[in-house]
């Protein structure tokens, strides 16, 4: 309740407006407010899947084709003495249903006719997880 001080004679109208009934509305309507706005949470849900992961996977097996300087094919560090052979070991590589990674390591000083006879060869017979390794050397 307001109380008013000051000069006003007996039997006058009060003017000024009384503005507590008004704060208490308002106060009452933030309230209300603040309690209705749901809760802000800065989390994303995601499904996980859930099974027996108790084993880590297993790391996949690399098969790495070295072609020398000179055009010689080398199979995991053992020279591989024919395309034929070649061929016969990239089909072996394919018919695996989950297929090794093959990286290719090519020489600095080798033609690009060898390296790109090896991808061709890997390539039709389906190899389809095929990588050149060592890029670094080609750099300067």
């Amino acid at each position: 309740m307001a109380m008013q001080v000051g000069d006003q004679a007996e039997g006058e109208v009060m003017i000024d407006i009384n503005t507590t009934p008004l704060i208490d509305v308002m106060l009452v309507l933030i309230i209300m407010l603040i309690i209705t706005i749901p809760i802000q949470t800065h989390a994303v849900k995601m499904n996980m899947p859930v099974g027996p992961s108790a084993t880590p996977p297993k790391p996949p097996e690399i098969i790495r084709i070295d072609v020398d300087f000179d055009g010689t094919i080398g199979w995991n560090g053992v020279i591989v003495a024919s395309r034929e052979e070649l061929e016969q070991r990239l089909r072996g590589v394919a018919a695996v249903a989950d297929q090794p990674e093959v990286h290719l390591r090519p020489n600095k000083l080798v033609a690009y006719k060898s390296v790109a006879m090896v991808m061709a060869s890997a390539q039709r017979l389906g190899v389809t997880k095929i990588g050149l390794v060592g890029n670094e050397q080609f750099m300067n």
